[in-house]
């Protein structure tokens, strides 16, 4: 996919980051992808896990230097270089329509009458996407590293031990495409659709990507539905983005689920 001039194999002899403006911390680069090594790295991740302050401290030199804060599963077992990762197999979000994309997805889930039940007051006809607010309720950078600290402070987080790591994406919602995550490979087989999804968002909701786990999305949300109608519209978008958040979630309906998104500063996907 089309991505800016990459700044990340300059660390590979400054680790500093200075020749960038940079003051980062011991950290490593991963290039290696599922087919092996990638010709340049895709992501600088922290050694140790963020501290709160550290997505505030590094997140605006960072982007100045073309690289974006995300939040990455460390540790053994899940964590991000235990991940199969598949930059080459993924298209450009800019090539895809969000809501083509939703629709497609909308009338998969609901063309054989199985979730009548969960998805109302919708049918199968797919509803059109949430109108956007009149304004933003907080600046979406700010409201990013609000959240980056919380989940840093979470006895029980989405992400487990939660690492600082660097992209070079043009924005926030490219960078899954942008490393080739594949979290949601058993969903979508291109997670650049799913961006086109998340830069709609990132237009209307002020959204940005904070964190990724091996299989789990957290996003930051800037101006969050304020009624019961405006979640409900939004959460027939989560149900076509992600239907195991309600299929299989502890809100088994598209209703319930709306509830807890009314005034929420943080949407959480994941899947199977």
């Amino acid at each position: 996919m089309a991505t800016l001039p990459n700044p990340l194999p300059k660390l590979a002899t400054d680790p500093s980051g200075r020749s960038l403006g940079l003051q980062l911390p011991p950290g490593r680069l991963v290039d290696m992808s599922h087919d092996g090594s990638w010709h340049e790295p895709l992501l600088w991740y922290a050694e140790k896990p963020a501290a709160p302050g550290t997505w505030k401290a590094l997140g605006a030199p960072a982007a100045r230097a073309g690289l974006l804060p995300v939040l990455v599963a460390g540790g053994s077992g899940d964590g991000v270089e235990s991940w199969v990762l598949l930059p080459g197999e993924t298209s450009y979000p800019g090539d895809h329509d969000a809501e083509d994309v939703l629709a497609e997805y909308w009338e998969e889930e609901t063309e054989d009458g199985g979730t009548a039940e969960e998805i109302e007051p919708f049918g199968s006809e797919w509803p059109g996407l949430a109108p956007a607010p009149a304004a933003l309720s907080a600046d979406p950078d700010t409201r990013a590293a609000q959240v980056a600290d919380a989940l840093g402070g979470d006895r029980e987080p989405d992400v487990e031990e939660a690492h600082l790591a660097l992209v070079p994406a043009r924005r926030s919602a490219d960078i899954p495409a942008v490393i080739g995550w594949t979290g949601p490979v058993n969903y979508e087989a291109d997670v650049a659709r799913m961006c086109a999804v998340l830069r709609s968002w990132e237009d209307r909701f002020g959204i940005r990507v904070v964190a990724l786990g091996l299989d789990t999305l957290v996003v930051s949300v800037a101006a969050p539905p304020a009624t019961q109608e405006e979640a409900e519209a939004v959460a027939a978008e989560h149900f076509a983005f992600c239907p195991d958040i309600v299929l299989q979630g502890e809100r088994d309906t598209l209703r319930t689920y709306a509830k807890d998104l009314v005034g929420q500063p943080v949407w959480t996907f994941w899947w199977d």
